[in-house]
């Protein structure tokens, strides 16, 4: 039987490990807590050994009269841990005995916002899922319900009562978590779920109307091996789904022997594992997850000053097939993130697939986010040991790497990323402008904890176009906000510097289009040099559609010639 232990209160003794800085400092069966409505209570999270940062989560509520310790050695969950490579998190009823009066159902939803806390590993909003069995399924249901949009999948394991649409109609209120990147919109939306029970009848029929409302499923009925009745969404889909797509199914199992077999529990999770839940304007997007190396990404690694350096390199189909030199755009992800999850969360591969060229994901180096915290969580020119980490040189040698095997069009090469990724496409900017031809920091510019002094020229010249959510902590002030889109302090002192160095206008020619208004900034020639867009209803953030407008909008009408002459849909800038 698994030991349980806690984790020490001082991170920083542990030391990382330079060949893969992503991977979790421990490693077993660890307690943890959180506080609801004035009480602490307890829950377990298993950490399979050379576990990576940013894998899929998944909570269980276990059925009641059993121990935690117990349930994990009778079944094959540590096991499935194990191979699928997730965190494990067990929720620990209290005296044994679930309380389904809603309680219980905040527990959860508060164990979701905990394990975002990155106090002992790090994971990411995106992909956690709820797992309920026995009298457990009534309790997650109770916590989806409620929290939606903050879960990517559902699945429950037995008969459930009426008390499981206690949240049908409740909806847990918005919160701002301050300046940290979990965002809580919890609101009403689509959701994969599977329910195994004994008969489609009573409360369980209830709670699948609600999810097949919920789902906009169509009454047809499809069935597989192991689900007795599948209904899908309906085909007439009226928006676009670049942000979000048309994915929740609503799979049923009926005559439920009540044993979780590992075969049943693999199908499930064959199916709800799928989705991902990701940050948006408005509510979170649900899209099927892209992993690189299933869609045709290779992964690379190079050495650079003694840490073995991560990118992952897509090339489309058609310039596979060698038509001549194309652009290189390196998309950087955001702190705490990583290559492989932002290759999922940015869509810019699409981009790449449909415009011919070759996208690069690379992945930070590493930082220590505080006094005795992890020493190993992602993040764009971070430090080591006191040691600084030029992760320009990384990327210029990444670049050196990827023109050494294909044909690249060194006129055309762009960065865009955001938050800590948006700092760097911009830091790139600054220190490699003999290489990019223009960037797009997304809701980010600058590191506002490091006085970082404003540059005095970027020769040769590379344009911007910078993209915030209106309600972005890091960005956004709307209060006291500076210039007409009410950005904070130091980011209107970089964007005014801008606008000296490359003697634009003054004030901005402004346009709005569907959620982003835009405000472009010309220089003498009427070029626009700089771009501020402003997202309605956003965070700190970015969306797929972001990743078409960087690069079909602003980045492809640019180029620079090898000796530094910047051109603008081939005609000279200056």
């Amino acid at each position: 039987m698994q030991t349980i232990k806690k984790f020490p209160e001082d991170k920083s003794s542990f030391p990382i490990d330079k060949t893969n800085m992503n991977r979790c400092l421990f490693s077993g069966l660890y307690e943890e807590t959180v506080e609801i409505r004035g009480k602490t209570r307890v829950f377990l999270t298993y950490l399979t050994p050379g576990l990576e940062y940013d894998k899929n989560c998944v909570i269980i509520a276990p059925p009641s009269g059993i121990s935690p310790e117990q349930f994990l050695e009778d079944g094959f969950w540590l096991d499935f841990a194990d191979r699928e490579n997730v965190f494990l998190h067990l929720l620990v009823p209290e005296n044994r005995k679930w309380n389904d009066d809603g309680l219980d159902a905040d527990y959860m939803n508060k164990v979701y916002v905990e394990i975002q806390s990155r106090k002992n590993y790090v994971v990411i909003q995106d992909n956690v899922y709820a797992v309920g069995i026995g009298d457990g399924a009534v309790i997650a249901q109770q916590a989806v319900m409620k929290m939606t949009s903050e879960w990517s999948g559902l699945a429950t394991f037995g008969d459930l009562t009426d008390k499981a649409m206690l949240n049908a109609e409740v909806t847990h209120k918005s919160e701002n978590m301050g300046k940290v990147e979990l965002v809580v919109s919890a609101s009403k939306c689509q959701l994969p779920v599977w329910m195994l029970w004994g008969d489609h009848t009573g409360s369980n029929r209830e709670v699948s109307s609600y999810w097949k409302k919920q789902n906009n499923s169509d009454e047809e009925v499809y069935s597989s091996h192991f689900a007795d009745e599948i209904y899908m969404p309906v085909t007439c889909i009226k928006k676009s789904q670049i942000n979000e797509e048309q994915i929740a199914q609503v799979r049923i199992t009926n005559h439920f022997s009540g044993t979780i077999t590992r075969e049943i529990f693999d199908a499930v999770w064959s199916y709800i594992g799928k989705a991902r839940r990701h940050r948006n304007f408005g509510a979170k997007a649900l899209r099927y997850n892209k992993n690189p190396e299933e869609y045709g990404a290779v992964r690379h690694t190079i050495e650079v000053d003694g840490f073995t350096r991560v990118w992952y390199e897509y090339v489309p189909e058609r310039v596979k097939s060698g038509i001549g030199p194309v652009p290189l755009v390196t998309v950087h992800h955001g702190r705490g993130s990583s290559a492989e999850a932002f290759f999922d969360i940015s869509g810019m591969s699409c981009v790449a697939e449909e415009r011919d060229f070759i996208v690069c994901f690379p992945e930070a180096g590493i930082y220590q986010q505080g006094p005795g915290r992890l020493k190993n969580l992602l993040l764009w020119n971070g430090s080591y040991e006191g040691e600084k980490i030029d992760d320009v040189a990384f990327i210029r040698k990444m670049i050196e790497d990827v023109k050494s095997r294909h044909e690249i069009d060194v006129t055309r090469i762009y960065a865009c990323g955001q938050s800590s990724g948006g700092m760097m496409s911009s830091e790139l900017a600054l220190k490699a402008p003999d290489i990019f031809a223009a960037v797009s920091p997304w809701s980010a510019l600058k590191d506002p904890g490091h006085e970082v002094p404003l540059p005095k020229s970027i020769d040769p010249p590379v344009p911007y176009l910078f993209l915030f959510g209106e309600s972005d902590w890091l960005c956004a002030d709307r209060e006291q906000g500076y210039l007409e889109y009410k950005v904070t302090k130091d980011i209107a002192d970089f964007l005014e510097n801008l606008m000296k160095l490359y003697d634009l206008d003054e004030k901005p020619r402004q346009y709005k289009c569907g959620e982003i208004s835009y405000y472009v900034y010309l220089n003498k020639k009427r070029i626009p040099m700089l771009i501020v867009g402003s997202v309605r209803d956003m965070s700190h953030a970015n969306y797929p559609r972001e990743s078409w407008i960087a690069y079909d909008e602003f980045l492809s009408k640019f180029s620079k010639l090898e000796d530094g002459t910047l051109l603008y849909m081939g005609e000279k800038v200056e």
